[in-house]
């Protein structure tokens, strides 16, 4: 069930995957009843979460799911259960826009990207396409034809990017989970901003071919939803590697079950607390005392906490930039050049940065990459898993986004959002709710790990998550939705 602030319930549906799956098999629910209430909310949608529905197919979909199950058919914890894709990952059922004018209609049309068909087979339903940054990057700008993407607990507020609508949409209730992409933090700053679970994959861990590249050795693809072991389940169903993305992995697979393979018991897990770097000023002011009761809870858990400091923080950020930022010219300079002034004001200037970096610079910012690579794998001998805030601060208003010519102001904000530096590194990162700071305002826990550690950090995520309700919470704004 979902609940409020106050501790009171909201709704008795189910509130997450996996609580949504047992009572599908318990004959409790139907995915028709699931997509019927999806649908009911998205209607009541005013924080623009979506760019298209796919509400009919949707329908087509759950009623075949309930067919299935009366069959005897159980294609295992996704079958039947309502989801979203963030809009720059290729779904057959409509276009993939990127929030741009300027993204061509016809990339990849009818065809779903391997994770979307992956989804598809599990027997996920696909409810529609989730509102975004323009190609992933910038802010949102109110001026553009796309729904601007408010958060849920505020919306004067941002939800965060740019998996904005995936994050909002979790939030609000409108589906049980779904797919983002994290470029320098694009799953967990929303996931943070909005007070849900949002997992960034190792890179390789999830093939990336069908999004809309951003960095092509940064971009991750994965899942949000309202827990830990909500996203352990869609990672299950999206990993893996694919001929199509020549970086995903041939890893092995997933140790993570279904229901029961996640414990609260941390006992004997070592836990790195990172505090340098991650309170600058201007930070919440309840911050620091809701992040210490976080690390009460992991020692609850039985985990053994020790303080540790980020090797090469602030120069694995500015390679994470550097590299964004060339990365992202390559894939758009031909484009940008014609049509520069069809791109918004602050996406345009974010891929315009990566003109003023040098090959020698591109170079040393690997180099960099390389060496704190080796560096925090060294770190991960002494601990299983790092944390700290994933941000600084809940989520802003929409006017502390850019600054007076339009840009995105780094200084502002985007320097209180501590994700950039894991995707330099390739590491599995995972954002959970810890509480709320001014303004009733969510604030979120990063969980890191060692590459390919997506079980420890899921781990950790659902220790903490049987030890708190804050992932239960429903935004105040979405009380006349629930009832």
């Amino acid at each position: 069930m979902l609940i409020n602030s106050e501790g009171e319930t909201l709704s008795d549906e189910p509130y997450s995957i996996t609580e949504a799956a047992l009572a599908l098999r318990a004959g409790e629910t139907s995915s028709v009843a699931l997509v019927e209430s999806a649908i009911a909310r998205a209607d009541r949608d005013e924080l623009g979460v979506y760019l298209s529905r796919f509400d009919e197919q949707a329908r087509q979909q759950a009623r075949r799911a309930d067919q299935e199950r009366a069959r005897g058919v159980d294609r295992g914890v996704l079958h039947g259960i309502p989801v979203a894709v963030k809009d720059t990952v290729a779904v057959a059922d409509g276009d993939t826009t990127a929030q741009s004018v300027v993204h061509d209609r016809a990339w990849a049309a009818g065809r779903d990207a391997p994770v979307v068909a992956r989804l598809r087979q599990a027997g996920a339903i696909i409810t529609g396409k989730t509102t975004t940054m323009e190609f992933g990057c910038g802010v949102p700008n109110s001026t553009e034809p796309f729904p601007l993407p408010r958060n849920p607990w505020d919306p004067s507020r941002w939800a965060g990017g740019s998996s904005s609508g995936t994050a909002s949409g979790v939030a609000a209730g409108m589906f049980l989970g779904g797919l983002g992409s994290d470029t320098a933090g694009s799953i967990r700053m929303p996931a943070a901003f909005c007070g849900v679970t949002g997992l960034m994959p190792s890179f390789g861990r999830v093939p990336k071919s069908g999004c809309v590249p951003l960095g092509y050795s940064l971009d991750r693809v994965g899942p949000l939803a309202r827990t830990a072991a909500d996203c352990a389940a869609l990672l299950g169903v999206i990993a893996g590697s694919h001929p199509s993305d020549p970086d995903s992995a041939g890893v092995p697979d997933l140790s993570i079950g279904e229901f029961g393979a996640l414990s609260a018991d941390l006992t004997g897990v070592r836990v790195g607390v990172v505090r340098r770097a991650h309170f600058p000023a201007g930070a919440d002011p309840e911050l620091a005392g809701v992040f210490d009761c976080a690390i009460d809870v992991l020692v609850a858990c039985g985990a053994e906490v020790e303080e540790v400091v980020l090797p090469y923080w602030a120069e694995v950020i500015v390679a994470t930039v550097v590299s964004a930022t060339c990365e992202g010219l390559a894939y758009h300079r031909a484009v940008l050049s014609r049509r520069w002034d069809d791109y918004f004001v602050a996406s345009r200037g974010l891929l315009a940065k990566g003109a003023l970096v040098s090959g020698a610079d591109y170079v040393q910012a690997q180099r960099v990459r390389r060496v704190a690579q080796e560096a925090i794998g060294e770190l991960f001998d002494r601990v299983d898993a790092v944390v700290g805030p994933t941000a600084a601060v809940g989520a802003p208003l929409f006017d502390e986004l850019v600054d007076a010519a339009g840009f995105q102001d780094d200084a502002r904000l985007f320097g209180k959002v501590h994700t950039p530096y894991w995707n330099g590194l390739g590491n599995p990162v995972l954002a959970v709710p810890m509480g709320f700071g001014a303004g009733h305002l969510p604030l979120s826990l990063q969980i890191a790990g060692p590459a390919f550690g997506e079980a420890m950090i899921l781990r950790v995520g659902e220790a903490f998550q049987q030890r708190t309700a804050w992932h239960r919470q429903l935004p105040p704004t979405c009380r006349t939705v629930a009832a």
